[in-house]
């Protein structure tokens, strides 16, 4: 490790402790990571973005902080935040593992308990009425009374505007998008509002060991969750983001999952359904294939 010079002093403006050395880390798809090595032989991940949205990194820093709320309860593992300002945030470094099928189920019963944590509403988290980011991307947060309302006018139709604005989707696919929103209140079961992670793809679970913790080198890894888009939701939706980007083991976790909290009736015929979300963010985002694979998916429940 070198010491980048810039992004080492605002660290210590933050921290209130030296910087000895830095060190790029890849893998981030928004946001610039940066390892740090304090004086006082704290490691921390540091992430930054230049020109970063209003309220980007304070809407992470709450997510962190409402997940890890339910950590005394067994839920998912959430890094330690260090610190957090509207330029970065800055969190507690989780040291690399390997997963394994207990890990995995550890995951899923952890995930659970999580949801079931709970949240007021179907949308923001308490005490933050302010809408948050999926990506680069405005994420609305304001509540309503049904899941299906929620899904269908915080979820859908936001994105697949966007997506018709970018020339991502068809008029036709908006329509079979429009006429789906129509037939949600049938398709969907009401459940109390979960606590989400919210952007629950493969990328934001971490497989590791917090060597702070005592944990030795080699120690079996345990499951963390990074870059939320946390809000108060329906728990099928986590479900369906671990099931489109593919995480390991991941009917072992579901197992766990089920037996821990069990599912509604059904809920793997709604995978695809709650699939649309990241389907649609995805394509607003990069465009490709995935406007016509949500809308293949969409037509699929009318």
């Amino acid at each position: 490790m070198t010491r980048h010079p810039v992004l080492a002093r605002r660290a210590e403006e933050l921290l209130g402790g030296a910087v000895v050395a830095t060190a790029p880390v890849a893998g981030g798809d928004v946001c610039r990571a940066t390892k740090l090595r304090l004086s006082d032989g704290t490691t921390a991940l540091m992430k930054t973005l230049p020109q970063a949205p209003a309220g980007f990194f304070e809407a992470e820093a709450s997510a962190l902080t409402w997940l890890a709320e339910a950590q005394g309860a067994g839920g998912v593992q959430v890094p330690d935040l260090l610190a957090a300002d509207a330029d970065c945030v800055i969190l507690r470094w989780i040291e690399p593992g390997k997963v394994s099928a207990d890990a995995a189920a550890d995951f899923g019963r952890a995930l659970a308990a999580t949801h079931a944590a709970g949240a007021p509403a179907f949308g923001g988290r308490p005490g933050d009425p302010r809408d948050g980011f999926i990506a680069r991307l405005p994420l609305p947060q304001r509540s309503a009374d049904t899941w299906a309302e929620f899904y269908a006018v915080r979820r859908l139709l936001p994105y697949v505007k966007l997506a018709r604005d970018r020339g991502a989707v068809t008029d036709a696919q908006v329509a079979t998008f429009e006429r789906l929103v129509g037939r949600l209140t049938a398709l969907l079961p009401e459940e109390p509002p979960a606590r989400l992670h919210g952007d629950l793809w493969n990328g934001n679970v971490l497989w590791g060991t917090d060597t702070t913790s005592g944990a030795a080198p080699g120690a079996p890894a345990t499951s963390w969750v990074v870059d939320p888009a946390a809000y108060g939701g329906h728990r099928e939706m986590d479900l369906a983001m671990l099931a489109l980007f593919g995480l390991p083991h991941l009917p072992v976790a579901l197992a766990a999952y089920d037996e821990a909290t069990p599912l509604a009736d059904g809920w793997e015929d709604r995978v695809a359904l709650h699939q649309l979300f990241p389907l649609l963010v995805h394509a607003c985002l990069v465009g490709g294939g995935y406007g016509a694979r949500a809308a293949t998916l969409a037509a699929r429940y009318l």
